[in-house]
């Protein structure tokens, strides 16, 4: 299976930097999905080749191939590599985003989509709607950084992009898993159980991750051979990940404080010859993942249940989603305008920049098997395609050109 999924990665990434010359992610999805769809209109004609690849992809259980296996990995790489003295210098407009943002995005979403729904006849639940609003709201860190890193985006700008990302998400699944027992009839926590769980989850894991990062960074400091230091950067992603996983805390959280902490102090006790094997180890390894994720996503929709009536549904959840991006971004931007300038085209810029992708796919495929699945499912498909395809493939334009250029700083006041 591992073979198959390599060859069809390497050959769609080849397609794509011959011939497509989308940002190297995106391009692999936007030939998977080609591939899907060559495979369906072949199987109208009586090939039959659709059953093995549908196979191959039920194997590879998207949700937990991600949510328990890749995501530790692309999140640590992420958070390694970004400006930590930039970061920490918008520390405050990143927390508010990454928290009191995704909630109101959520309760948006989630209103959005019950009316929305109504009215192109696919009425669902108020539960099912927030619960959509929850896995559709957290911008994807996988996503976002893959595509900033090639854009070469004005330090401020990235900063509070991928700053966000990478820490909204670990806000957005607890807030899924809050909603989700509310679908099966379970009942809603009270507010000291919501209070209790989120301070377990979010701080539980920020301090797991300062913890583990502190201790990996001490034991960097006393080696200077690049092998050693990979395989403790590893051990710490992959341990520090499932530990704290099995703790009930915030696993991505951890993994991405982690790798703040040694991309900034566990990387002053390296040589350069050390820091170039371990960055480029990590650059190599991101990439690879990134790209055998984009090609799984482009695959996923094999062996999705869709029916032509989604295309209305999807429709009318994308100016939703995107219309929630920009209030609750533009809210806490305004509410903090005293210590940040903020131009309409960085606004612009963050709202179109904040990509849906794997994660939200992973969490709808996680969802249990009731009647409303298949279309949570699909519109979250759906949205996660717009998002990496027209948003993520015009971004690059949209930086280049003057407007982009307009909205390089979010600085300060």
């Amino acid at each position: 299976m591992m073979a198959v999924l390599l060859t069809l990665t390497a050959c769609f990434a080849y397609l794509n930097n011959r011939w497509i010359k989308l940002p190297s992610s995106v391009g692999v999805m936007a030939a998977a999905l080609v591939f899907s769809l060559g495979l369906v209109i072949l199987q109208t004609l009586g090939v039959e080749l659709v059953r093995p690849a549908e196979s191959l992809v039920q194997r590879v259980h998207f949700d937990s191939t991600l949510l328990h296996g890749l995501l530790g990995f692309l999140l640590f790489s992420g958070a390694l590599s970004v400006d930590f003295a930039e970061l920490r210098r918008n520390a405050l407009i990143v927390a508010v985003l990454a928290t009191f943002g995704v909630a109101l995005s959520v309760v948006i979403v989630g209103f959005g989509t019950y009316w929305a729904l109504q009215w192109v006849g696919q009425p669902l639940s108020w539960q099912y709607c927030l619960l959509f609003g929850a896995l559709i709201s957290p911008t994807d860190p996988i996503s976002v950084l893959a595509l900033l890193k090639r854009l070469g985006a004005g330090q401020g700008l990235e900063a509070k992009i991928a700053g966000e990302s990478l820490f909204n998400d670990g806000v957005g699944v607890t807030l899924f898993l809050l909603l989700l027992p509310l679908i099966g009839g379970g009942a809603a926590r009270s507010s000291s159980g919501i209070a209790l769980l989120l301070a377990q989850e979010m701080l539980g894991g920020i301090t797991f991750g300062v913890l583990a990062g502190w201790l990996v960074s001490r034991l960097l400091r006393r080696v200077d051979q690049y092998t050693v230091e990979i395989l403790l950067t590893l051990a710490l992603v992959s341990g520090g990940f499932t530990l704290a996983d099995r703790l009930g805390i915030s696993a991505p959280l951890a993994v991405v404080v982690a790798g703040l902490i040694v991309g900034h102090h566990g990387r002053r006790g390296m040589s350069i010859l050390t820091r170039h094997h371990l960055d480029l180890f990590w650059h190599l390894l991101d990439e690879i993942l990134n790209a055998v994720l984009f090609m799984l996503i482009g695959l996923e929709v094999l062996v999705m249940h869709f029916h032509q009536r989604y295309l209305a549904v999807i429709a009318v959840l994308i100016p939703i989603v995107l219309l929630a991006r920009l209030i609750s971004i533009g809210i806490p931007l305004g509410l903090l305008r005293r210590w940040w300038r903020i131009s309409p085209a960085s606004l612009g810029m963050m709202v179109w920049g904040g990509l849906r992708g794997g994660l939200s796919v992973a969490m709808a495929l996680s969802l249990p098997i009731v009647a409303e699945r298949d279309l949570l499912v699909a519109a979250t498909y759906g949205v996660v395609v717009f998002a990496l395809l027209v948003q993520g493939g015009s971004l690059g334009w949209i930086q280049r050109s003057r407007w982009g250029r307009q909205g390089e700083g979010i600085g300060d006041a």
